[in-house]
Order: C-alpha cells, then structure tokens, then sequence
C-alpha cells in the first residue's frame, strides 16, 4: 500500500453486506446497472459504467458496446485497488453519458432520492444517487459538460471535478476526448476531498483544511438569468455582497463546448450510427449524433483553440479572486419526461468545460429540492478550491 493509502484516513464507513443492502432495498432508484461479487474491507466505490472495471461488462448505458466482460481495469480503477478500494458494482447513466437527465431507455430512469418523480440528473446521474442514499462511501462520475455538477446539484451531494488531465481517462468510454474529466462524488466536500487524493495521488487533498480567509466572487449578473423559483432564492442568499467578476460572454463559452462536444462525440460513434441507428434507445442521442457529423472539421479547431483564450480572459478576469461561485443548474430537478431540459441543465457548466477549470458543487441553502452552487477555481489549484470549499459548506450548513 503506498504511502498515499497510509497518510489519508479512508472515507470508508460501511460494509459491502451493508452497501449491497442499500442497493437491493432502493433498487426503484435504478441507480446501478450491475453489482460486483468484489470481496474487501477498504472504501466501497460505485463506479459510472463508463469506466472499465475488470470482469464486469461496460455498456456505457447503450446496446452498441460488445456484452464481454471488461479484461482490465481503467487507469483510475487500477490505482484505486492500490488503495484496497472495493467495487461494488456499476451505475447507471444518461446513453452514452450524452445527455443531462440519466432518463435511461434501457436500464430505466435514474430516480432523484428527494422525489422519485424527478430526474437525477446526468450525465452521472446513478452515481449521485449511489452517494446520496448511502449505497457506497463514494462514487466516481465523469463530466464533458456537466456530468458531475448537475447530478450532484439536483440530489443534494458534493462532487469535484479535477483540472482537466489530472485523472487519467484511459480505459473510459469518451463522449469528447478534448473536455472528458473523472471526478468524485460524495455526501460532502471532506469525502469527496479524500476520494480525489486515492485517484490522484496527492495526498494533501485528503488533507485539506477550511479556508481561514478567502476572496470570493461571482459571475456576472448579465449570466444569470431564468432561474427558477427555489434557485433564484438560494443563489440571492450565497451571492449577496459579493463581487461580480467580469467573465467573457456564457454563450461563447457555451458555443465552444458545444462544438467541440458534439463534433467528437459524432465521430466516436459514427459507424456505429451508419450501421446500427435502432440501437439507441434515446431518440434525442441519435438525433444529436447524427446532427454532429454535419459539423465541419475547421469548426472544432477553431473551437479548440479559442479554449486557450477565453481561460486567459477568464484568469484575468479571475485575479485577486481564490474562486468564484455560479448557479449548477437553472432550475430544480424537474420530473421524469418534462421533455428537453438540457439548456437550463448545462446553461452555467458548459462555460467552465471549455475552460478546463476545476469546479466543486455544493448544495446551497435551500428549503426545497436541492439548489447546487458552483465553485470554480484556477487550473492546477484544486488544493485552493478544496479549502475554499470546505469553508463555504461550513457557512452554507
């Protein structure tokens, strides 16, 4: 065991008996996919069926990928088993992970625990859920446009989403191989922090502390708009006093995301849209895959190279700020089969995607469903962001 598994105290607080309980006696939620037959006493992980996990089948909640079981695990995973991290078994997600509500057409609708009614929101939907009802000590999500920040919003958790390479994707099914990031997710902001210090191997992330002083601001007023009810609430009480900060306009660093995601996504799974269209059970995801190929080559370099700018004018922006805080999502978790909500879902992550910064979600004060708060930090400071963090759950609880 390395010296990261003996200097960070493990989040582990159950048993697998335990945790395979949880799963049978909430198996409504749909939360898993698969449950493992892994023997051990170290952390329980569930793991987003993205992620290859060695002898158990990845599907990456489609019907396009072959039915034999994976004969390695992905980089993450590997490094993990140093750690004696258990698996208990693989969740559910939106197909493909192409898509912000984890309504599943082949594994069923991932469940919000609040409301078994409303989404979970996706694409890591069955992770959050996993984390949220006691069902692992902590889950692993990834995240293209929001994928981890929009489920932990709607189900009331914490999650991290690293600067962009610090986890290594190796042995993860892509959506976009330029904005895919693996993080974690957990009931709290300390779980999350030590989860994300076995993946990395860092292990002062594990032993972060609250911030004792720290500048925080916000994004512009111009960026919030169309909030809901309940989040306009909750983002009045987190945001009053604060500084607004000038960022570039949200719809050009939407616009990029969106680009770069829908053009690399198309070309992953282009012969298998040629030869297999009826294999995608989500209407929505074929349409979005197909309508990706008519993007043009120049426009995704183009895309990707406009990343470097808007991170320099948002740094700019971002001086003498530790981190600045954004609404998650724009609304609550609406119910199972509202239809299209991606925008109000991805209106305030896919900015910080294109940026490659990294980004905690909170869930703020709230006295309803569960309002997340983004906060977003410096690439290559998640330390910084983590204390940040840490101080604002504290104040928020």
């Amino acid at each position: 065991m390395s010296s990261v598994a003996s200097a960070v105290p493990t989040p582990s607080r159950l048993s697998l008996w335990q945790a395979r309980a949880r799963i049978a006696e909430l198996a409504r939620l749909n939360a898993f996919i698969c449950v493992s037959d892994e023997t051990g006493d170290g952390p329980i992980i569930a793991v987003k069926d993205l992620v290859d996990v060695k002898g158990l089948v990845t599907t990456a909640g489609g019907r396009q990928l072959p039915g034999a079981p994976a004969t390695a695990d992905a980089k993450v995973i590997a490094d993990l088993r140093r750690h004696g991290c258990v698996v208990v078994g693989k969740t559910n997600l939106h197909e493909f992970a192409y898509g912000s509500t984890s309504e599943n057409p082949h594994f069923g609708p991932v469940r919000n625990p609040h409301d078994e009614s409303r989404i979970a929101g996706g694409s890591s939907g069955g992770s959050a859920v996993a984390a949220a009802t006691g069902m692992c000590d902590w889950a692993i999500g990834t995240d293209t446009a929001g994928s981890l920040r929009i489920p932990a919003s709607l189900c009331g958790i914490a999650s991290i989403k690293p600067t962009e390479g610090l986890i290594s994707t190796n042995g993860v099914i892509p959506l976009s191989h330029t904005l895919d990031v693996i993080g974690p997710m957990a009931v709290d902001v300390a779980t999350a922090a030590l989860a994300l210090a076995l993946m990395t191997g860092r292990e002062e992330l594990g032993s972060t502390k609250a911030a004792a002083d720290m500048r925080i601001g916000v994004v512009p007023s111009s960026w919030v708009e169309g909030l809901d009810r309940d989040t306009e609430r909750s983002w009045r009480r987190v945001s009053a006093g604060l500084a607004e900060v000038a960022l570039p306009d949200r719809n050009e660093m939407s616009q990029a995301c969106i680009t770069i995601s829908m053009f690399e996504a198309s070309a992953y799974h282009r012969d298998w849209i040629a030869k297999y269209p009826e294999r995608y059970g989500d209407a929505d995801v074929r349409e979005r895959l197909i309508k990706g190929l008519s993007i043009p080559a120049a426009d995704h370099a183009r895309a990707v190279a406009q990343r470097a700018d808007l991170l320099a004018r948002v740094l700019v922006a971002m001086e003498g700020f530790d981190a600045l805080l954004a609404p998650a999502t724009a609304m609550v978790a609406p119910v199972i089969g509202a239809g299209d909500v991606r925008e109000p879902l991805t209106r305030f992550t896919r900015p910080f995607s294109t940026t490659g910064q990294p980004v905690v979600t909170l869930p703020a004060p709230a006295s309803g469903l569960p309002v997340g708060i983004q906060v977003v930090g410096r690439p290559g400071e998640d330390l910084r962001l983590l204390e940040v963090s840490l101080a604002l759950e504290a104040q928020w609880r």
